[in-house]
């Protein structure tokens, strides 16, 4: 893409509303634009980064059977009141329509797939079954906070799984967890696998998936020598304590931010819609139902309070919106903006993801936007281009800066 047609322009200022980093550094590229406290629309680079998070996650899911539907947002409010959770949940958004009839906006959706999986789930030749979707979700927060990462209305992929025994689902969540830890570290972050309380959701123990950022607003304890990871609210040791667990290593205090989790719900939701499974024996069972979130959104805001510099965003090649920011130093047609146009046309041939800056703009204007924006690449195509036909590459992460010729860069 060329940047002279993107639509969107940076800022030098960050708004003066917004305190959380990542709301001011995606705002000040031109990732997302702010609707409202909580509300966040994502414009054409802040799209890319969501949907390569979406992707990831998708194809994860799809590894390990998850079968992938879209689930509506707009729920009878019957269905909230059949669970209870019409009254019991604080966050939910309730909507009367000029019938005077009542609905939800879907802050999870276990009063939408229950029913679903109990129309064809009706053996256990049926089970187990994991369901999942990417979409939208809406909670009441009544201080919405850190930007994108918690929101009125944000993205999640959320599945559920339905079992014949605890034993199943207990297997299952282990092959989820691997999943999850794949998915989050192929979008750059080390993620601890923490127990934690179900809270509204469960009376079972849960489990979180917490990225290590002082942006979080959890605390953690994790051991240094093992997995062992426990949320500070339910632990029974303290900083600097022995493992529990391997007995070799210390445990260490952490702020951290939740972007994903695992709920044993149970036979709750079944029960409350009177849903049974026959057995070999033909007779009637309530499923165990697992739930699995991962939060889409929230993992934006999260990688750039993460890899954010002074200078601004740093994304990580998986889920940057271009892998190559290439920045010409020509003017108008010259020969350095010839042999930009140039390279830009064999990258894009090679299947190269691509933003060329081929604005009529200063060389530090190019270079402080091309640092903000964070994409891992830079090619900077000068006068050294033209004369010896090496390009200098600039890694943003680590500002190390090479020259490459152009062989090597088109593959």
């Amino acid at each position: 893409m060329r940047q002279s047609k993107l639509f969107t322009k940076t800022r030098r200022e960050a708004p003066a509303d917004e305190v959380a980093k990542n709301a001011q550094l995606l705002i000040r590229g031109g990732f997302v634009h702010k609707e409202m406290a909580g509300v966040y629309s994502y414009l054409p680079l802040g799209l890319r980064v969501l949907t390569k998070i979406e992707n990831i996650i998708r194809e994860e899911m799809d590894a390990i059977g998850g079968q992938e539907i879209r689930m509506a947002t707009l729920h009878p409010s019957e269905k909230w009141k059949t669970t209870g959770g019409w009254d019991a949940v604080d966050v939910l958004f309730k909507i009367q329509s000029r019938t005077e009839k009542e609905y939800a906006l879907g802050q999870s959706e276990e009063e939408i797939v229950t029913p679903i999986a109990q129309e064809y789930a009706l053996s256990y030749k049926d089970l187990p079954v994991a369901i999942y979707q990417i979409g939208q979700k809406y909670r009441d927060e009544l201080r919405a906070k850190s930007g994108v990462m918690r929101g009125r209305e944000f993205g999640m992929k959320d599945m559920y799984s339905f079992h014949e025994t605890q034993e199943d689902f207990e297997k299952f969540y282990e092959i989820v967890k691997a999943s999850y830890l794949k998915a989050f570290n192929r979008c750059g972050l080390e993620v601890k696998v923490t127990e934690a309380s179900g809270g509204a959701f469960s009376e079972k123990l849960s489990y979180e998936f917490m990225a290590l950022s002082d942006a979080g607003e959890d605390d953690i304890l994790y051991c240094n020598a093992c997995t062992h990871c426990v949320n500070v609210e339910i632990a029974k040791e303290k900083e600097g304590n022995a493992c529990p667990k391997c007995g070799k290593g210390k445990l260490m205090k952490a702020r951290a931010v939740e972007v994903g989790n695992v709920f044993d719900l149970g036979q709750k939701y079944p029960k409350a819609f009177g849903f049974t499974y026959k057995d070999t024996e033909g007779k009637e069972q309530t499923p165990i139902v697992g739930c699995y979130g991962f939060g889409t959104s929230r993992l934006v805001g999260t990688i750039v309070e993460t890899f954010a510099d002074e200078k601004g965003m740093v994304w990580p090649e998986g889920v940057a919106p271009f892998a190559i920011h290439l920045v010409s130093l020509g003017k108008d047609s010259d020969e350095i903006s010839k042999t930009a146009d140039a390279l830009y046309d064999d990258l894009v041939r090679a299947g190269v993801e691509v933003l060329y800056d081929d604005r009529d703009m200063r060389a530090g204007e190019k270079f402080a936007d091309s640092d903000l924006l964070g994409i891992p690449k830079r090619i900077v195509v000068g006068k050294d281009a033209v004369n010896t036909g090496e390009f200098e590459v600039v890694n943003r992460a680590t500002g190390e800066v090479v020259k490459t010729s152009r062989a090597k860069l088109v593959g």
